[in-house]
């Protein structure tokens, strides 16, 4: 039984993860770097401790100190959020040989699906379609031009052990490729400490629709439905949505079903999420699995009534999935964008001191992160100061509660990307729901520039 549980993380996402424990009387322990110790995440654990210096590699990815601090305050379970350690294989290996649980898959399955050619090996055998790609690691540029003109152009280069959107870049010729590939390659290795490269077809006027799945260690497995997330600029997300406003109900159920039959033929356990790209036809594509909470997890639990934290805490705990899956149904229309602290126009990151910092406030409204007035963004991590989600009865009603907090969120002292996000979805092709992976580069740019 889980009492006491260590964060393996910092920001949003940890203090998301406290708060549930709380509410069931949960000890937790923080981890926090020299640049996060006057954090909020680190104010509301049970306990916090210094792990090292700003670097992540000397501090949050540091695996035998949050080890050597897990084992010292007695924690029966670490929960590694996303990001960090939360794909690291390794180190979920170590937490179940100190005989401590690792909330979420087991370190076999995280191996065979961090690896995108593992993973798409798995979903071929299990009947899930796959994008046409290599059949392996790609090891050369020659090698890459040759595999290049039987998938066809355009492709998409990417990390074989990479994530992020790192690693991975479009090409439309030999020429772009022979530069993707090499440059990609190395910023892999510097990344990963892994420069493989694999290539996929790239899919034109696509969607990014992802479904969500919990399953438990007795055979259990259900998915909460889909999140529309093909809003996102280099390769990372920016707005998401549920359900999506695209696919039919039979387009839905069938992605549902792949993704269960995916989760059974790996043998997986605790949340994990499924991801897609879906063409104008429906016709959708395996693109990779997470094995791990999601950054928009929040807007699946606003439409199905779950906290998705505590349903990996009861899993993780032995205990069986108490929904079956025609006990599930969709609850209204919720959307997230997450607010970063960059240059609206460029996107570079705006590092620096909160001076001025007001919540928006609604019933309908959620704001989830780790910030408060005086709190200071730094240079050393992911920029993102917090998720806000609006939920309504429907899409539009979705659409003008956003809209709504966003006008009454009030940060200063930093640039923020709100105004790009108030042009977003004030877009009319965001408001007919025409959102492709392509939105940003299509709508967004051209109006800045």
């Amino acid at each position: 039984m889980i009492n006491k549980l260590l964060v393996a993380n910092r920001g949003e996402i940890a203090a998301r993860i406290i708060r549930t424990c709380k509410e069931n009387d949960i000890k937790t322990v923080a981890i926090y770097s020299e640049a996060d110790a006057r954090s909020l995440f680190v104010k509301m654990a049970d306990e916090s401790y210094l792990i090292g210096p700003p670097r992540v590699s000397e501090s949050y990815l540091n695996t035998d100190k949050v080890l050597e601090i897990a084992k010292q305050t007695k924690v029966d379970a670490v929960h590694p959020g996303y990001g960090f350690l939360s794909e690291n294989g390794s180190f979920a290996d170590k937490c179940e040989q100190a005989g401590i649980t690792f909330i979420g898959p087991s370190s076999n399955v995280i191996e065979q699906m961090g690896d995108k050619i593992s993973a798409r090996k798995l979903m071929e055998k299990a009947g899930v379609p796959v994008i046409p790609g290599t059949k392996g690691e790609v090891s050369d540029a020659e090698a890459a031009i040759k595999e290049a003109e039987h998938i066809g152009y355009p492709i998409m280069v990417k990390a074989s052990a990479g994530g992020g959107g790192i690693g991975m870049q479009i090409v439309h010729t030999a020429q772009e490729l022979l530069k993707a590939f090499e440059s990609n390659s190395q910023r892999a290795e510097q990344f990963f400490g892994d420069g493989s490269m694999f290539m996929e077809k790239l899919l034109v006027n696509s969607r990014h629709i992802e479904v969500q799945v919990l399953a438990d260690t007795h055979g259990n497995a259900i998915h909460l439905f889909e999140r529309e997330c093909s809003i996102q600029r280099r390769n990372q997300k920016v707005v998401e949505e549920a359900p999506s406003s695209f696919i039919s109900k039979e387009t839905r159920k069938k992605m549902g079903e792949a993704a269960i039959k995916a989760v059974k033929e790996i043998g997986y356990t605790n949340a994990g999420t499924i991801e897609f790209l879906v063409d104008e036809n429906e016709q959708f594509y395996f693109l990779e699995m997470n094995t791990r909470i999601q950054v928009e997890h929040a807007i699946t639990e606003e439409i199905t009534g779950l906290d998705i934290v505590k349903m990996q805490i009861d899993i993780a705990n032995g205990e069986k999935l108490r929904l079956d899956q025609n006990d599930l149904e969709i609850q209204g229309h919720s959307i997230e964008v997450r607010i970063y602290a960059e240059d609206p126009v460029t996107f570079f990151p705006s590092p620096g001191e909160i001076t001025v910092y007001e919540e928006p406030a609604a019933k309908y409204i959620r704001v989830e992160s780790s910030i408060e007035q005086g709190s200071k963004i730094t240079p050393f991590y992911d920029p993102m100061i917090s998720k806000l989600i609006a939920t309504g009865n429907n899409r539009n009603e979705a659409i003008s509660r956003l809209n709504d907090a966003l006008q009454n969120y009030k940060i200063e002292g930093i640039k923020t990307n709100i105004p790009m996000l108030k042009e977003v979805i004030h877009h009319e092709h965001f408001i007919s729901g025409n959102t492709t992976t392509d939105f940003v580069e299509e709508h967004y740019l051209p109006i800045v520039k």
